[in-house]
């Protein structure tokens, strides 16, 4: 009897960890259409995100949690034009992405940010305290990811809206 009951309880747990482990990496997230998709960064002299041009657009999000959109496509603007137009974000940590989404290699491009690849700031507060990060190479690839801003950590952590910030809606997305 002993057996069965712990036969039981290893296929009840390894059944919940396979649940577990699939709502983790593959059921919340949806694939956003390029015909959906924009791409927008903040301009340095309006302070208004500006749509900029792109092609070959994938992305994902999940409506579960505000950070875990990730997108990659390509734009053909040049890192001089971009730079002297739009709001670079030096602060930018890629969130890794799900293994099948295997165009977004967050490791790589943290690492490439100390050098060759320049973050900028898409579109501030999408959700209260999470920013758009765009990241962009020289070739033209880029990147895009969510990332929780210096309002979302004081807020999100319990503490009272920091002077500066926008004030926080009665339900934060």
């Amino acid at each position: 009897m002993a057996r069965i009951a712990i036969v039981g309880i290893l296929m009840l747990a390894v059944t919940a960890g396979a649940l577990l482990y699939y709502q983790q990496v593959y059921a919340y997230y949806t694939q956003v259409q390029a015909e959906n998709a924009d791409v927008r960064l903040i301009n340095l002299v309006t302070g208004e995100a500006e749509p900029i041009l792109f092609d070959n657009f994938q992305a994902i999000d999940a409506d579960s949690s505000p950070i875990r959109y990730r997108a990659c496509f390509t734009t053909p603007l040049s890192l001089a034009t971009l730079t002297e137009t739009f709001v670079i974000r030096d602060d930018a940590e890629p969130r890794t992405a799900p293994g099948w989404f295997d165009c977004f290699d967050a490791e790589q491009i943290g690492a490439d940010l100390q050098g060759e690849a320049i973050a900028f700031l898409g579109v501030e507060n999408i959700h209260y305290g999470i920013d758009r990060i765009v990241a962009v190479y020289p070739d033209g690839r880029a990147y895009a990811w969510h990332q929780i801003n210096e309002c979302g950590e004081v807020v999100f952590d319990g503490n009272p809206v920091p002077e500066g910030c926008p004030a926080r809606p009665e339900s934060t997305d």
